[in-house]
């Protein structure tokens, strides 16, 4: 698979100084259980004066949060839950300060309203940001359901809380037991055992804040970051094997070893558009949403569509995005899966159109575009704002 015009907008990304380094993974199937054609793209650093490698562990931000919410889906499908489950059916505490209506559907499709920011993570422990958001009051004039706005992390921890009382285990042991080693996915962790962090040593990428020309490590490659488990932000391990698991979605819920992990309806479900034509009161555009997956939403005429998957991805294109640095998505159309982080984070209008164009190039690459596609130049101007935290 020649990934040339992708290496090529990846590398002028370097040159720009959007990001130090990235991880590509792209593959495609031929329908059923016939193994991927696949290709794996590394340029740059992991770190400074590391290159970056197949097997480095960089972390995906929000791009998490589409395992979360198949971990999730598991229960559902078991029948221990219903979509229209009350949140507080599960946490009873969760009910107060007028939250008592807020779903599960409505935190999958981020209709809840509870968008707070400030959750201590990863200062506080677990049940204290439970306590946290257990306490918080929804937005004012939010009816659930009613209103859409995207939610960082509170609603994903919640997520994760209703996942861990049912399962009657920590939301980590639990993604990782029934999602993540069935996927393949042996080195990606949300929340990781600090032996095995030690253990990985340097294989463990950086993250850069690279708006308006600055270098800025975070720290999200240190322990508490990387230890502490944040079910929609801190999921992390090699690009290639966040591939895996959409190619388990294009599977109709098959993982590659022949292992049914989710029906074809549930994965029918979950990509499918349950949130349409509704404006995100976060990212000030329409999206689509599936239940905890972005549904492609470009035919609603944005010049530049946040957490996008290019011009020539499909309608029926599903996935998520992490802020300013990763992306993962599944195209039933060309039984496409691609997966990429960049360790630099540029600013929001610049990261999208970074983004954007390698999104096109790999179209471009596979031979499934024939439009001219832009100059990787583009992406040079910055203005976006960065908050420095994990989206």
């Amino acid at each position: 698979m020649d990934l040339s015009r992708t290496r090529s907008v990846a590398l002028s990304g370097i040159d720009q100084g959007l990001h130090k380094g990235a991880q590509i993974y792209v593959s495609r199937g031929a329908g059923g259980t016939v193994p991927f054609d696949s290709a794996d793209l590394v340029v740059g650093e992991r770190a400074d004066g590391l290159p970056m490698e197949t097997d480095t562990l960089n972390i995906w931000l929000s791009s998490t949060k589409p395992v979360t919410a198949v971990a999730f889906a598991l229960l559902w499908q078991r029948g221990e839950c219903e979509l229209d489950d009350k949140v507080a059916r599960f946490v009873p505490e969760f009910g107060t300060q007028g939250k008592g209506e807020i779903s599960l559907r409505h935190i999958l499709t981020h209709t809840g309203g509870i968008r707070m920011l400030n959750i201590g993570w990863p200062e506080a422990s677990w049940q204290e940001i439970i306590d946290t958001i257990c306490r918080h009051r929804p937005e004012p004039r939010w009816i659930p359901g009613e209103k859409a706005g995207y939610h960082m992390a509170s609603s994903w921890f919640m997520l994760g809380e209703v996942v861990s009382r049912i399962a009657d285990e920590p939301f980590d042991r639990f993604v990782r037991r029934e999602v993540l080693e069935p996927c393949g996915m042996s080195d990606s962790w949300i929340g990781m055992p600090e032996d095995r962090f030690k253990t990985y040593g340097d294989r463990v990428g950086h993250m850069y804040g690279t708006e308006k020309g600055q270098s800025i490590l975070r720290r999200w490659h240190e322990a508490p970051s990387v230890v502490a488990c944040s079910p929609g932000g801190n999921g992390r391990g090699p690009i290639r094997e966040l591939g895996k698991f959409y190619e388990m979605l294009l599977r109709k819920g098959v993982t590659a070893d022949g292992r049914r992990l989710l029906t074809p309806q549930t994965v029918e479900a979950l990509t499918t558009p349950h949130r349409v034509g509704m404006r995100d009161q976060t990212f000030k555009q329409k999206l689509d949403w599936g239940l905890g997956f972005i549904v492609d939403s470009k035919h609603y005429g944005e010049q530049l569509v946040a957490y996008g998957y290019g011009a020539s991805a499909s309608r029926r294109t599903f996935g998520h995005s992490g802020f300013q640095s990763s992306t993962g998505f599944a195209d039933p159309k060309y039984d496409l899966v691609v997966t990429m982080v960049a360790n630099g984070q540029p600013g929001e209008p610049t990261h999208t159109r970074r983004f954007k164009e390698l999104a096109e190039a790999v179209y471009a690459d596979l031979g499934l575009d024939a439009e001219p596609q832009s100059n990787p130049s583009s992406t040079r101007s910055s203005n976006g704002p960065s908050d420095g935290k994990p989206h």
